[in-house]
């Protein structure tokens, strides 16, 4: 690029994984360019004040972003720093992902002080989660088991653990391994038996649309992998119109340096009707990819589970 900027401001949310996830992109800049300087703008989201009701019942991963896609939009911040699974679908006018740094663990993780996975909880066992995807997904594997609501931060939701609230809880491994977090017992939940949310893993570097110098700064740190299987994830959310209040889940894998293949579900809350799906395609047509997988689940019945599930929400 022709120009350095002196000085970028980088806004993110306060909690200790987003916090490491900000100063990781900010090192990343600092290593590609010396003499930048990067600030970090710490916000405190709608999603991080209210920690005591269903993500599902206030609005959505969405309160984890408004504030700060506002800061991007009024220019008290240059770029943004997300957990891609907390983002909807759709951004606002105005904004776009400049960047998708490499992909981390995408998968989900089961902790338990007592047991060593899923299948060794007990009967009437409690298990945390405030992700609808993971509660179907359990319940469809143990509908014995209790799922109860666990809001809060990852360090949060360990410690409650630890105290013996629940027999086991489900988090995110990417965090996890970011922040040396974990339990007497873990284990990786992986496809095709457990797909994640779409995003999981990933980093996400949202940047107002006109801001070329910042476009052109966040080149570097773009990983082209990870941006074709984001491409054809997001593409397969947006095609659902999908958001936090449904159980919605997918996972792209690189094969053979220019082969995608895509796994996709749409589940009802209770985990009795799981509609799966997968394709392959070429890298340049990621997006297809994505959109043709939800096409074959909406066809297949998907339609009609998000339909209900958002005649639930009106009531």
């Amino acid at each position: 690029m022709n120009t350095v900027p002196k000085k970028v401001v980088v806004a993110t949310r306060g909690s200790k994984l987003a916090l490491w996830q900000a100063e990781h992109v900010k090192s990343l800049l600092e290593d590609n360019y010396p003499g930048l300087e990067v600030e970090l703008n710490k916000i405190k989201t709608s999603g991080d004040k209210i920690t005591d009701v269903p993500l599902a019942k206030i609005g959505g991963k969405g309160l984890f972003v408004k504030e700060i896609e506002e800061a991007l939009l009024d220019g008290s911040a240059d770029l943004a720093v997300h957990s891609l699974k907390d983002v909807p679908g759709e951004v606002p006018a105005g904004l776009q992902f400049g960047a998708f740094p490499e992909r981390g663990d995408f998968a989900d993780c089961f902790l338990s002080e007592m047991y060593q996975d899923l299948s060794e909880l007990p009967y009437d066992a409690v298990v945390g989660t405030s992700s609808v995807r993971r509660q179907s997904q359990l319940k469809a594997l143990r509908p014995d088991i209790e799922i109860h609501n666990l809001r809060g931060n990852l360090d949060t939701r360990i410690r409650k653990l630890g105290e013996g609230m629940f027999d086991a809880i489900i988090v995110a491994a990417a965090g996890l391994k970011r922040l040396g977090f974990g339990a007497k017992y873990e284990y990786r939940l992986v496809p095709p038996e457990f797909l994640p949310g779409v995003g999981q893993g990933s980093l996400g570097i949202e940047v107002r649309e006109d801001n070329r110098e910042i476009l052109e700064l966040l080149s570097c740190l773009d990983h082209l992998p990870t941006r074709y299987a984001i491409n054809t994830e997001r593409s397969f959310l947006q095609r659902l119109e999908g958001s936090c209040q449904v159980p919605i889940g997918g996972k792209a894998l690189i094969r053979d340096d220019n082969e995608l293949e895509f796994h996709g579900l749409v589940s009802d809350l209770q985990g009795e009707n799981i509609i799966s799906s997968r394709g392959e395609d070429l890298l340049e047509n990621s997006a297809k990819l994505g959109m043709r997988v939800a096409d074959d689940i909406l066809n297949r019945g998907g339609r009609e589970i998000l339909e209900e599930i958002y005649k639930l929400e009106q009531k």
